[in-house]
Formats: structure tokens, sequence, C-alpha cells
């Protein structure tokens, strides 16, 4: 697919990662700080840059992970611990960095931070792109676009979670039982997509 590089294939991969095969509604990947942070619009949008952060870099490190060192000494079958150790790092690095730069938005975040290294969102985008015989930019277009996917699901969900608080709704569906009625539609609405071709 890397020798055919041009605007259609990143196009076709951009919506197909944000649209048609979004990481949480279609793919169901990265569920747990979807449904953790997801209470309050802030925290789940930057959680959202988080994960677009980590998912973009991630793609581009862990490509040349595989093609300069796995490939080279044919260890592929060391693609999944490769591949979580260079997202660990990447934790590191973002967790340090809000620790430091926003103190607000690092406490907010919690417990749900560190939780994006066994993301599986973001070793899925990895794999994905190993799987798929992406090329560089390829990779770093599907790692950066499947992040804003995940950051559209779930400022959308958080906005929905936002709303149910004021919803009247059966006293036996309060907390986490609406929250995943919710959830569901809003993956419902996006099978709409899935048959969708870009060109």
């Amino acid at each position: 697919m890397s020798n055919g590089l041009d605007f259609t294939s990143i196009l076709s991969i951009a919506l197909g990662a944000i649209l048609i095969e979004n990481f949480i509604l279609v793919k169901f990947l990265g569920i747990c700080p979807f449904m953790g942070v997801s209470k309050k619009m802030d925290t789940a949008i930057g959680m959202g840059f988080a994960v677009i952060f980590v998912m973009g870099l991630a793609s581009a490190i862990c490509w040349i992970v595989n093609r300069y060192l796995l490939v080279a000494l044919h260890l592929e079958y060391m693609q999944t611990l490769a591949y979580i150790l260079v997202i660990a790092a990447l934790v590191q690095f973002v967790e340090m960095f809000l620790r430091k730069s926003v103190p607000s938005l690092y406490t907010a975040l919690g417990i749900y931070l560190p939780l994006i290294t066994t993301n599986c969102a973001v070793l899925g985008v990895a794999l994905l792109n190993t799987q798929n015989g992406y090329g560089f930019i390829e990779s770093v277009v599907y790692g950066i676009t499947g992040g804003v996917g995940f950051l559209m699901a779930i400022v959308l969900f958080a906005s929905v979670r936002e709303r149910n608080q004021y919803a009247d709704y059966p006293k036996a569906f309060e907390g986490f039982p609406i929250a995943l009625i919710s959830a569901g539609l809003i993956a419902l609405a996006f099978m709409g997509f899935s048959g969708l071709k870009v060109f």
C-alpha cells in the first residue's frame, strides 16, 4: 500500500479510523478510559488529546522499531512486547509533562492516565499498522486519526453523560447502566458508517 501513497489513500485511512472503524464505537478497543473519564467534558477532552499524542507517536516509533529492529533481526514474534514497552515509555513522558504543566488535568485524569499504557486501542493501532502493511506516513496518519476518533467518541459520550444527570429515567438505570445504554446507542449510530466507501 505504501507504494501508491497519495492523498486519496491517506484520506481513506483517516476517514476509516475516525468514522468507519472507530476504535471505541466499532472495534470496542479502549473502553476502560472511555467509561472512566467521560463523566465530565474537560477530563474527556484532556484524555482524548493525550490519547491522540500517544497513538500518533506510538505509531511512528513502533513502525521504526518494527522495520529497523525487529524485522532486521528476525524478531517479529516480539512485536507485542516491544510495542508495549514503547507505549509505556511514551505514557510516562506524557504523565511527567502533564504533572509539571497541567497539574489540574493530571489530577482529574487520575488512575486513567497510566492506564493508557494498557489501553488496547493504543496497542491495537500499532499492531494494525503492522498487520495492514502500512508505510511510515500511513501509520502516523492512522495513529493520529485513530486518536481523533477516540477524542470524538469520548467527547460525544461525555456530553451525553452530562445531560443524563438531568434526565428523567427509572432509578434502576442510575449510574453505570444508563452510561452503557448511552454508549450502545452512540455505537449503534456509528454503525451507519460501516458500509461507507471513501473513493
